[in-house]
């Protein structure tokens, strides 16, 4: 029996569809100590976490070794003074101590604030100054602890640091720290109702957003590993993403863990298709998931046989029919989407059971009760888009969903208005019951399987002397789905021309992480507005399509 069958109840149908599903969980729920540190009791030589890298090295870690590395990290953390609501940043890329440290902090009942390597100062200094970090994690790659560094200054503030692996001027070295202390942790109190993450997500009209969840959220992800990726027992899973997303959450470490499946992680950082399947062929890997992107990769450099491969699963953006059409050809396999929120688990899916149909979003999880509303908030027929919303149960309480925007109580209460929770994304239903993909209420880009805010390259754009109102829009881009795109009107004295187009990106982009790139840029004369003065995006977007 797996252990996520301890927390949950499930009724399942004849051909292994998913019915109805709901969870029970002790009021002291702890990821770490009841999932990790219990499988470890019980199989402790059960495979965890598999790890390689580009220099080929290898790592497999059991839960009992998680279990130990763990504690001795949260006793690392916990002489230093991390404690209960304590929150810590890990910028860790895919290296296995990102696993160390998501479970010690759990334990201990901080508040990890997950981030990519590729933010630029600036964008730390938001995340520094907006979280109130007591410490930050990195890697010793990249540059990043220099732009820590830089942006601790730059925020005024001071925090503890450490780094992994090797000595950085500044930093303790966390690795060197954990060979010294004790693998023995007694249990800590924590609460399930206690915040556990803090992601920050793009918005389109000011700067990210935290995004807060407590210590339900990894049951939530039960759904998501074992009914859409259908990660199983013993099995590995291989989901492609960098653990400063949420989209790690999701197919690298609860769920996963929960249905009793292995996880594999390739650390690298060049995207290389046949260094991907390599990967899968040398590890056996049993189901995959990635982003539309890596999908349209794979197909344009030819898929070579993946025998082991049982499923395979996408999100992230829209993924062209073309596609799918040639990855089933070539591999048998066809692409289950997902659809879901970095403030919410998994939504809508083609589920096990279910014959996935290219370009639908599937059914909801049964999971949640979602309803498809008008601007009214009256629910739509079928055939008629609406937003997707959660009505939430009768207790109030839907595990999964966020519980909190960081220090935005407007914002959240906004989002929960009406009594239920507004995705802001639209949907219709067809007459067989599935739901189509409409697009976004709101203008977030989504740019080779990342989410791009407009907001924030549009205030770089206005740092060039020649911009005197711009906007940031995503067009349609075969390779990356999104292409980002500028639309500019300049300031008098400058006159378009391909030079100065060539200059304003070159300009933008290397103030900007690279997901985050400008890729094109039209000049014009006058902005489409509102009669209050805000620029129609939709506007912009139609007449670019």
């Amino acid at each position: 029996m797996s252990i996520y069958q301890k927390y949950s109840r499930e009724v399942i149908d004849g051909q292994g569809r998913l019915l109805s599903f709901a969870l029970d969980y002790p009021p002291d729920f702890n990821f770490g100590y009841d999932v990790v540190d219990a499988i470890a009791g019980e199989t402790p030589e059960k495979t965890a976490l598999v790890w390689c890298n580009t220099e080929n090295e290898e790592h497999i870690f059991s839960f009992e070794d998680i279990k130990k590395y763990s504690n001795q990290m949260a006793n690392v953390f916990l002489q230093a003074g991390i404690r209960r609501g304590s929150r810590v940043m890990a910028v860790l890329k895919r290296h296995y101590e990102y696993w160390f440290a998501a479970i010690a902090l759990h334990k201990i009942g901080a508040v990890m604030i997950p981030a990519t390597h590729m933010l630029t100062v600036n964008d730390y200094v938001y995340r520094i100054r907006s979280s109130g970090v007591d410490a930050i994690l990195c890697t010793w790659q990249n540059e990043t602890p220099e732009k820590i560094v830089e942006a601790l200054e730059k925020a005024g503030k001071t925090c503890l640091l450490w780094s992994v692996q090797q000595n950085v001027a500044g930093f303790r070295n966390l690795t060197r720290e954990m060979e010294n202390a004790s693998t023995e942790l007694a249990r800590l109190e924590t609460k399930a109702q206690d915040p556990m993450l803090l992601y920050f997500t793009s918005g389109t009209t000011g700067y990210p957003k935290g995004v807060i969840h407590d210590f339900t959220y990894p049951l939530a992800h039960i759904v998501t590993a074992k009914y859409w990726q259908q990660a199983e027992e013993d099995g590995l899973h291989f989901t492609v993403a960098e653990t400063g997303w949420a989209k790690a959450s999701w197919g690298k470490l609860y769920g996963q863990w929960l249905v009793g499946s292995a996880v594999m992680v390739y650390d690298f950082d060049n995207f290389e298709p046949k260094q991907l399947t390599a990967v899968i062929n040398r590890y056996k890997v049993t189901s995959f998931c990635a982003p539309p992107t890596v999908y349209r990769y794979l197909v344009r450099k030819g898929i070579p046989a993946m025998p082991s491969l049982r499923h395979a699963s996408t999100a992230g953006e829209m993924l062209a029919p073309e596609v799918f059409r040639r990855f089933t050809e070539r591999t048998g396999l066809p692409l289950c989407e997902g659809y879901g929120q970095t403030e919410t688990t998994l939504l809508m899916a083609n589920f096990r059971g279910c014959e996935p149909v290219e370009g639908s979003m599937g059914t909801p999880s049964p999971f949640y009760q979602i309803e498809l509303w008008d601007k009214s908030g009256n629910p739509v027929p079928a055939g008629e888009i609406g937003e997707v919303v959660i009505i939430p149960p009768p207790n109030g309480k839907q595990p999964g969903v966020f519980t909190a925007y960081l220090d935005n109580e407007e914002q959240y209460r906004h989002v929960w208005r009406g009594g239920v929770y507004h995705t802001g994304d639209a949907a219709y239903q067809d007459e067989n019951g599935l739901y189509w993909f409409h697009g976004r209420f709101d203008d977030i880009i989504k740019t080779g399987g990342y989410r791009v805010g407009p907001y924030e390259v549009e205030n770089i754009l206005m740092e060039h002397p020649g911009v005197l109102e711009c906007s940031v829009i995503g067009v349609p881009d075969a390779l990356r789905g999104q292409a980002i795109k500028a639309i500019v009107m300049l300031c008098p004295g400058y006159e378009p021309a391909r030079d100065l187009e060539l200059e304003i990106r070159e300009f933008c982009n290397q103030k900007l992480a690279e997901y985050k790139w400008i890729r094109m840029v039209e000049f014009v004369e006058e902005m489409p507005k509102t009669i209050s003065g805000k620029i129609q995006k939709n506007r912009l977007r139609g007449k670019c399509g």
